[in-house]
């Protein structure tokens, strides 16, 4: 099962932009499609991004789409997620997952601790 780690989370101002990373490790990170998932307090964890297992293709939620872009690098072994034009509902904690091309949470099988993501007013 592979293993992931986020980073680049913090604090940033409402119209600005900041950029996470998930690294992988332990298995073939090209043999999973990813996932970028948030959570903010008191709601569901939901769906933001996906990735196919070559990048090839992408899917995003309506509330960031033409925001944000997810992208990776399997010589990396390397998840990325840019986030541009960001709104305080844009605070989360956001987690990267491993698993199928798939919005819905349960198929995905792996995922990292989480990072968060502050956007102030």
């Amino acid at each position: 099962q592979v293993q992931l780690v986020e980073s680049g989370g913090g604090l940033v101002q409402a119209g600005g932009s900041l950029g996470l990373s998930c690294a992988a490790s332990g298995s073939t990170f090209s043999n999973y499609a990813m996932g970028w998932f948030r959570q903010a307090p008191g709601k569901e964890r939901e769906f933001v991004a996906g990735i196919t297992r070559a990048g090839t293709g992408t899917r995003y939620a309506d509330s960031v789409e033409g925001r944000f872009t997810i992208s990776r690098d399997n010589a990396k072994n390397t998840l990325y997620l840019h986030m541009n034009s960001l709104k305080p509902e844009d605070t989360a904690v956001y987690y990267c997952a491993a698993g199928a091309y798939s919005p819905r949470i349960t198929d995905f099988r792996s995922w990292g601790q989480g990072t968060q993501v502050t956007v102030s007013s």
